[in-house]
């Protein structure tokens, strides 16, 4: 049977490092041997996050299968194997905190759609957290739980807000609107975890907002490639070489942002 140890020794096989190190962290959550200053460049820039599997990759994943699904599958038998692979990729993974109140949220979710009950994101929320809690009270002690329930719950509150439908869009409304939604997700994820950072770790990173909106467009990205990569390759290894390939693009990137940001002065403070 495959684990996540053959997944990322075929990663190794197919990437150099960092880049190896940086997509297994994106994609299964793996302790990546980054060296030591990649590692505090990411500290700098607020983006330690990416390394570790969290409710962005569940959700990313979550969405690929869902849709997937749905034009596979009559609507009900869908959201059901949804649910059975997403539970599947968890256990796979592991069943850390973070990646537990990223599933239930998603299952939770697509019951009530199966169910034809109203959303309401916040009561979602309330009964994944809840239901984690009482299942296993010592995470309400554990960091990246609460950085986890309170990112989510930033974006719950703060990231829904809607624009105004505009009827002709340029290349720059077009642009622009990218980057201040991207940078409205970001901010409206941060804004109970500064809190939590600053007096856990006695430091801010100010670049965060900045980095975060450079790089956010290409996790989704780099999470399907991964996968991809993993699946063919195990089946024929040329084939993952050329998603391999495509994905140092976007990694070499990633690399590139990080820590060329945090360099800029000022990019994080602490006392």
């Amino acid at each position: 049977m495959i684990s996540v140890s053959d997944c990322t020794s075929l990663i190794n096989q197919f990437l150099p490092e960092p880049h190896a190190g940086l997509l297994s962290g994106i994609v299964f959550g793996t302790k990546a041997a980054l060296s030591y200053e990649l590692k505090q460049a990411l500290v700098t820039t607020g983006t330690l996050h990416i390394v570790a599997l969290s409710g962005m990759n569940i959700t990313i994943i979550t969405a690929l299968v869902h849709n997937t699904m749905l034009r596979l599958f009559p609507r009900r038998i869908g959201y059901g194997v949804t649910i059975f692979i997403i539970v599947g990729f968890i256990l796979f993974v592991g069943p850390s905190s973070s990646v537990v109140r990223a599933g239930v949220m998603g299952g939770i979710t697509i019951l009530g759609v199966i169910t034809g009950r109203q959303r309401i994101p916040l009561y979602i929320w309330g009964l994944a957290v809840a239901g984690m809690l009482i299942t296993k009270p010592s995470w309400i002690g554990e960091l990246s739980f609460q950085l986890s329930a309170l990112a989510s719950l930033g974006m719950i509150i703060f990231g829904s807000a809607k624009r105004p439908v505009e009827q002709k869009h340029s290349f720059l409304s077009s642009l622009w609107a990218f980057v201040s939604d991207d940078l409205h997700t970001t901010l409206a994820a941060q804004v109970f975890t500064i809190p939590l950072i600053f007096f856990t770790f006695h430091r801010i990173s100010l670049i965060a907002p900045i980095t975060n909106v450079l790089i956010g467009w290409t996790i989704q990205i780099i999470t399907i490639l991964g996968i991809c990569m993993v699946i063919v390759g195990f089946v024929w290894f040329p084939l993952g070489q050329i998603c391999a390939w495509i994905s140092w693009i976007f990694l070499q990137y990633i690399i590139m942002v990080i820590m060329w940001t945090s360099t800029i002065p000022m990019a994080s403070v602490g006392w």
